[in-house]
């Protein structure tokens, strides 16, 4: 479980296709001198587990429901600058919302600017996550914990805040950019529920 604030940004530095997955070498942050194999660290969002690491580097891979939801290939991969965020630990405050990195889709940036020293992002999304997006609610964008301020037809829009556009590689989109998108899971099991009660007694 992740909290949805993102520790640092880092580079990845190599991408190698293994059957059907693709491992990636990420430039291990000087703060991150607590892991071991087998931590799980969130990078833009997704969960990935720590295969290997060293003084200079962590390895991890990308599995095939990785690949299938991000669409991402060798390609996409090279050079990316990468949210990253280590597992909360019990007794932590949450500064953000509960996420657990499991992505639901990608998203598309359809606008992007900034207004009175705050920025501005709004973010189409698939159908399929309809049910799921609210104003005032929650979601992760890249991993990033944010709240919704509008949606539209398709559309979300959140506001940053310095600190954010600092901290994280939302600062780099621009207009087509893609970008992780985890809805709230209290929402996806409240959703749930309401499903199967309307399932369970028919009107």
């Amino acid at each position: 479980m992740f909290s949805g604030i993102v520790e640092t940004t880092s580079s990845i530095l190599s991408v190698q296709p293994d059957q059907g997955l693709l491992r990636i070498s990420i430039k291990k942050p000087s703060e991150f001198n607590d892991l071991s194999v087998g931590d799980s660290i969130a990078c833009n969002g997704i969960c990935l587990t720590v295969e290997d690491f060293n003084e200079d580097h962590m390895v991890f891979a990308m599995a095939a429901e990785t690949l299938q939801v991000t669409g991402w290939t060798v390609s996409d991969l090279e050079a990316v600058t990468l949210n990253l965020e280590r597992s909360l630990r019990f007794g932590d405050r949450v500064h953000g919302h509960i996420v657990t990195g499991h992505v639901d889709a990608m998203g598309t940036v359809v606008e992007f600017y900034e207004r009175d020293g705050s920025w501005f992002l709004v973010v189409k999304y698939p159908d399929s996550l309809k049910p799921y997006i609210w104003s005032k609610g929650s979601v992760a964008l890249n991993g990033v914990s944010l709240t919704i301020n509008a949606v539209g037809e398709n559309t979300l829009s959140v506001c940053l805040i310095p600190e954010t556009i600092q901290r994280t590689n939302l600062k780099d989109l621009a207009v087509g950019h893609a970008l992780t998108v985890e809805v709230d899971n209290m929402a996806r099991g409240l959703v749930h529920q309401s499903n199967l009660a309307t399932m369970e007694n028919p009107s």
